[in-house]
């Protein structure tokens, strides 16, 4: 069984800005309530304002990842990548068989807990809830 919320890695050669944010999915048709084992965990630096910070992604963008959580299979592990033009998404191994999943307006999106974000996820747009951001 999958552990759903797994615990903050910790690594002490990450700039201060780098924060672990968790991202469950929101209310959608078939989930009335949400569904806290549809999720996302993001390792990623954010500037003051919670926005992902493309010049630390940069430097250190072997170390922007991100966990993809779903109650009926593993977990699949993946990198945060920057698109042309500012977009963001999260890129799986070709071993994984999965297409890119692109977050909507993330280059403008506030990673505060509370909040609310949108991933293109094979074609589908779902929103998700921020439920936590932790330093590492």
């Amino acid at each position: 069984m999958q552990d759903a919320h797994p615990k903050p890695i910790l690594n002490a050669s990450l700039p201060a800005q780098f924060r672990q944010i968790r991202l469950e999915l929101a209310r959608e048709p078939g989930h009335p309530e949400g569904d806290a084992a549809v999720a996302y965990v993001l390792i990623a630096p954010l500037d003051a304002e919670g926005r992902i910070d493309p010049a630390l992604w940069r430097e250190h963008r072997e170390a922007c990842r991100v966990a993809r959580l779903r109650p009926d299979s593993d977990p699949r592990s993946g990198q945060l990548v920057h698109r042309p033009g500012g977009g963001w998404a999260f890129h799986y191994p070709a071993a994984a068989n999965m297409p890119d999943e692109t977050g909507f307006h993330f280059a403008d999106e506030c990673f505060v807990a509370g909040e609310y974000v949108s991933i293109n996820e094979a074609g589908k747009m779902h929103t998700y809830r921020i439920v936590s951001v932790s330093h590492l």
